[in-house]
Order: C-alpha cells, then structure tokens, then sequence
C-alpha cells in the first residue's frame, strides 16, 4: 500500500489523501484548499494525479475543506461512487451546490476587472451543474456498517463527533496475503458538545492517519466556553449593541443557536432577537432535523419532550432572501446575527462587518479557528483597521475569540487518541495541521513512548 499526501499537509485545509492498494486507487476526502486567493485558483484547479484512474472515493464529511472539490474531480473525469454517511450525503449536496454558485459568482465578479484591463476572462473552478453532477455519484452508508469500496478493502464509518454525519473510516485491508488496519480519523470531535454524539476512539490500528490542528492547545471545557459565549453576549446586550458572529454554516451555526437557546430559556442573558442569515445554514438546519439518529441522548431527550428544540425557539429568525439580511443592517436594536462564511471570506458576512464594524457598541465574536490570510484571521489577530471589499474600516467594535467553543479535539484528546493504539499503531502521520500544533503533539506523543510519528510533505508518499 502506498499513501500520497495530496492536501491538508503542512496546511489546516484541502484534505485529499490517495491510497494506492491492490492495483486500485482510492481517494479519502477530497476537499477544497483555502488560503491566499491567488494561490487557491492554480492549487484547486489542477490535481496531482489523473481523476480518471481514482476507482473510489470515501468521504468523511461534509465540510468544504474535505468535500468541495469532488465537483472538479469529477468534471476532470472520475466517475466511481463516492462512499459517505447519509447526514453526509444530505449535508454536501446542498454545500456542494453552495459551493459551486459561488465559484460562478467569484468568476464572474473577476471578470469584470479582467475585462476591463483586457485580459482573457476565467472560468470557475466548477459550476453549480458540475456540483449536481458530483452528488449523483454518491452513496450513502450507515455508521458501523461494512462495505467492500476496492478489492480487499472493507471499509466502515465511526462516529466522529465533528459536524453531523462526521465519521471516522477504518479500512481493513487485505494485500498479497498480509491483513492491516488502517484507520482515516478526518476531523475529530470533542466529548460533551451540544448536539452530537462523542467520537468514538480507534481500536487494534496499524496505521493511523489523523488530523493535529490543535496539536499544541489543550482545549477548555465546553461549559466554560459557554460561560465566556454566555458574557459576551450579556454585555454586548447591556450596552445596546448587536453581536456579530462569522460562522461556519454547517455545524458551528447549529450549536451557536443551541447555546443561545439555553440561555435564554434559562433567562441567564435577556431575550433577544437571534438571526441566522445564511441561506446554507438555513438549509443545513433543516437536514439537522431529518437526522435525529446523529443527535446525542440530551438533545434527543430535549427535542421529544418539546421543553426547547433543539434548532428552533421563539426569538430566532432564520432569514432568506437578500431584503430580510440588508433589513438587519438598519436596525438598531440589539440583536445577535450569526451568518457565513465562517472565515469572514465570502457572503453577507460581509456587509454586517461593514455595516457594524466601527461602532463600540457591537460585539464581532470569533468562535473558530481561522486560516492565515483570511478577514477572520486579521479580526482574530486584533488588527486596527481592515478592509472589506477593498474598502478601508477601523476596528472599533469589540472583538471577542471563543477558542474553546471548536469543534476540533485539543491537544489532550488527541494524545488520548493515538494512545487508544499504542499497543498494536505502527506508524501514525499527522496531517490537517500547521507545524507549530503538529510539533507540539509529536512531542507529547513522545513523552507517550510514541516515536513512529511523521508529518508528510505535500504531495509526498510512503509506501507502507
């Protein structure tokens, strides 16, 4: 077996690893890199191997960092089934779909500027039809249920805890008479979030593939950053502002609206307004509903007894068209409106930031990670002045970050993670990390008597 890291190597984005088994190809992930938009277009667009010669892809869930170029690779000609959860499948037709209006938009709206200093125009990187075509190839598959993907390959998905439908993938493989254990973490949850079930730990592995994007943060308790979430919001009300939270459509929006829910069913902050204005995060919302068999027993316990759905409350609005969203910008009330992207990249993220970005009465709260280069990322670093599209603002709102609230395993899991196969792992590769986090875990996995540890280069292989 040989694997090629072909994404999310040295890098916190664009998942894709390719496995070379029994003469078959199978591709895990295969999503979307994000950085630098002139490096993201040649990146994106061109693949390091032919998508012809792909026999099958897993995917292991629905995020674009892991999903969003299957439109591309399958407009560069694969044509095999594309193996995930049914939440997943769910999830990624409508992101999918997202996903490709947008390259429309972004290629249209450089065009324009193309044009008028006489360059040749662009094409997207994929259309919304490219999208559609991609999800017919999907085939949905129950947690724990085998199923051979390639010749001697069975393949199985395990609760990971990360966004509904997330999985982990254990492939159990049989080469030349030798049998091993594979196992793909993708992203990797927490124990105690809202909504979701816990991850589930790997067993009796050979070889272990995983994410280290916190590698070196031990992350705190869900309750405390709650509690933090809980205070920005109180005094952000007090003071009559608005709180403004770029937010990831697919699951961090869910379990924003689930904690403001509490709190104001508990009456610990005043009932106000909450709106999500994202069209995906509207739609993602509605799919969360139809896969109650995701949910953990608390919230399964909250939605039967009706106390407070779990998605849907009395003060919360979801808004759709483009006139409710602009409507929120001249209101003056206080108000908290969550919309995407979560990176502060793309959408009417936008224009709240633009529109309340200068008063010191509103909150902007950043409650994930960011990537460098991003608007999230200069928020989160404090900068004093920004722009938005290509418009100088100064920074005068309070800008608050929520590190505890990620949906990724901190430093303490992960350590806990690779030590569930310490007996039986004999090589572990850390991907879906910059080399700070992933140093920091490699050490702490050597204080474990865990040496085999390995952090591939880009488009490298191994042969194992």
């Amino acid at each position: 077996m040989r694997i090629h890291f072909h994404g999310a190597a040295h890098t916190v984005t664009g998942s894709q690893h390719l496995l070379e088994i029994n003469g078959h190809r199978l591709l895990l992930d295969c999503g979307l890199y994000q950085g630098r938009r002139s490096d993201t277009y040649a990146r994106n667009l061109n693949f390091a191997y032919d998508p012809r010669t792909v026999d099958a892809v897993i995917l292991s869930h629905a995020h674009i960092d892991h999903a969003g170029n299957l439109p591309n690779l399958v407009k560069n000609g694969f044509n095999g089934p594309i193996h995930a959860t049914h939440a997943t499948v769910d999830l990624a037709g409508i992101m999918l779909a997202d996903s490709g209006r947008i390259q429309e938009s972004d290629a249209e709206w450089v065009n324009k500027k193309r044009t008028k200093r006489g360059d040749a125009p662009v094409e997207p990187l994929y259309t919304e039809a490219d999208a559609r075509h991609a999800v017919d190839l999907f085939r949905g598959v129950n947690y724990d249920e085998p199923f051979e993907v390639i010749p001697g390959v069975v393949a199985r998905f395990v609760e990971a805890g990360h966004i509904l439908g997330s999985a982990s993938v254990s492939l159990q493989i049989e080469e030349n008479g030798k049998k091993s254990h594979f196992w793909f973490s993708g992203d990797i949850g927490r124990y105690k979030l809202p909504l979701l079930r816990d991850p589930v730990l790997p067993e009796n592995v050979d070889y272990l593939l995983m994410e280290s994007t916190y590698g070196d943060k031990p992350h705190h308790d869900p309750a405390q950053a709650f509690d933090e979430f809980e205070q920005i919001v109180a005094r952000t009300i007090k003071r009559g502002g608005k709180v403004i939270i770029p937010a990831f459509a697919v699951g961090r929006t869910q379990e924003l609206v689930y904690n403001l829910n509490i709190m104001m069913f508990e009456r610990d902050v005043p009932p106000v307004p909450v709106f999500v204005d994202s069209p995906l995060a509207v739609n993602a919302s509605d799919i969360f509903r139809k896969h109650p068999e995701c949910f953990d027993a608390e919230t399964r316990k909250f939605v039967e007894e009706a106390r407070h759905p779990a998605l849907d409350f009395k003060m919360l609005t979801y808004t759709r068209s483009v006139e409710e969203s602009k409507a929120l910008n001249k209101r003056t009330d206080p108000m908290v409106v969550i919309s995407a992207s979560g990176m502060a990249e793309a959408g009417r993220i936008l224009h709240h930031l633009r529109n309340n970005i200068e008063d010191p009465k509103n909150t902007v709260c950043i409650v994930s990670w960011q990537a460098p280069h991003t608007l999230g990322r200069r928020l989160a670093d404090r900068e004093k002045q920004i722009k938005i599209f290509g418009e100088p603002f100064n920074v005068k709102a309070e800008v608050a970050t929520i590190g505890g609230l990620s949906a990724h395993a901190g430093q303490n899991l992960l350590v806990d993670y690779v030590s569930a196969v310490k007996k039986t792992v004999k090589k572990v590769f850390l991907v879906h990390g910059e080399e700070k986090p992933a140093m920091a875990l490699t050490e702490k996995l050597k204080e474990k008597d865990i040496h085999e540890v390995y952090y591939p280069v880009l488009h490298s292989s191994v042969e194992i």
